[in-house]
């Protein structure tokens, strides 16, 4: 079962997100206060748990929820392999679609220095708000759709 590890929120871009007990997602614009929502194509990125033990495997232990600025960390989905325009429900009422997997990372982010790598361009993926809601961790989160 995949599942929501943590929600996380900044309110400056390139900075390490802060564990949040509950999230509110608002339909295309992303989580409520944090610096990334907006009217654009990445209101919301999202990392596995799974990538941020890879980089623990190599050595880097105080990695945690939400330094890599993801704003969902999951568990049990391995995002980067899920193609643009896939649907994931997420809690009871939240939906994602997949709007673009990694990026460009900006050499002098918080996140790169701190750890001396950014896994976020190679395994991070960004999604819009198609339906709004509250997450929280534990929620699950499903496959509902896809191209």
């Amino acid at each position: 079962m995949a599942k929501v590890v943590s929600v996380n929120i900044s309110e400056r871009k390139g900075t390490i997100k802060k564990p949040i007990e509950v999230g509110y997602f608002r339909e295309n614009h992303g989580l409520e206060g944090d610096a990334h929502a907006g009217n654009w194509h990445r209101q919301v990125s999202l990392l596995a748990q799974e990538s941020i033990d890879k980089m623990k495997r190599m050595g880097i232990w105080d990695l945690v929820a939400g330094k890599f600025a993801e704003n969902i960390t999951t568990e049990g989905i391995e995002l980067y392999t899920l193609p643009v325009g896939t649907r994931l429900k997420v809690g009871e009422e939240v939906i994602l679609e997949i709007s673009q997997i990694g990026k460009n990372c900006h050499e002098a982010c918080e996140i790169r220095k701190i750890t001396g790598d950014c896994i976020m361009p190679r395994e991070g993926i960004f999604a819009k708000v198609i339906k709004g809601g509250f997450v929280r961790p534990g929620d699950e989160i499903e496959i509902v759709a896809g191209t």
